[in-house]
């Protein structure tokens, strides 16, 4: 990996790799290669090292009080910065989890947090740049519908919000919506096809920023 730059991904279960749910408590995951984040690994081999964060359920700053404390996105953050150091490229894809119907939030508290995200990322010595990723909006569809109900809702003007943060912060943006939906069989996770267009959509973003 001498001389190769690295990319950090921090994001949720879209980053993991969950697919779309039948029902609650069923989590099927792509086959390993697929996730956006490994077909961003393979468009960039040899340029960039990329290490991909994604756990489900992650919010940007909200312990959740039913999947748990670990889902806070803001307190997991330094360690996990820390143990990959230096990093040249942070590209976090937050915010549907904050759509959640028990955390109650819109889109600007979603910036602000993914706001607060950024300033300690870039304060913490461990970071060169960020991008943010504005997720494709949610939807209320299937076994999920009731967890995010209301979700449409609050997500209107999310990508904005989140590209004026961008903007603010020093970051670079780029919204997935523009390329991408999720699946309409949850209204929150992306087909195997969307990862793969995602992944290849954020090859040249990423090298326009090494």
């Amino acid at each position: 990996m001498t001389g190769m730059r690295k990319l950090l991904i921090y994001g949720d279960s879209n980053s993991f790799g969950t697919a779309p749910m039948a029902r609650i408590g069923i989590s099927p995951a792509h086959p390993k290669g697929s996730r956006w984040g490994e077909v961003l690994a393979g468009e960039l081999a040899n340029e960039w090292e990329v290490v991909i964060e994604g756990l489900p359920g992650r919010t940007t700053v909200h312990d959740d009080p039913i999947e748990g404390a670990y889902r806070n996105g803001a307190s997991v953050l330094p360690a996990i910065l820390h143990s990959h150091k230096p990093i040249d490229l942070l590209v976090i894809c937050l915010g549907t989890n904050d759509l959640k119907l028990r955390f109650s939030v819109g889109a600007q508290d979603i910036a602000l947090g993914l706001a607060r995200l950024t300033r300690e990322a870039l304060a913490s010595g461990t970071v060169g740049k960020v991008l943010l990723i504005a997720p494709p909006p949610a939807k209320e569809r299937g076994d999920l519908a009731e967890m995010f109900r209301g979700a449409e809702t609050r997500v209107l003007g999310l990508a904005d919000a989140i590209e004026r943060v961008a903007r603010e912060e020093g970051a670079a943006y780029f919204h997935a919506g523009g390329v991408i939906a999720v699946d309409e069989a949850d209204g929150i996770h992306w087909s195997q096809g969307a990862h793969a267009t995602l992944g290849r959509a954020l090859t040249p973003v990423v090298r326009g920023l090494g």
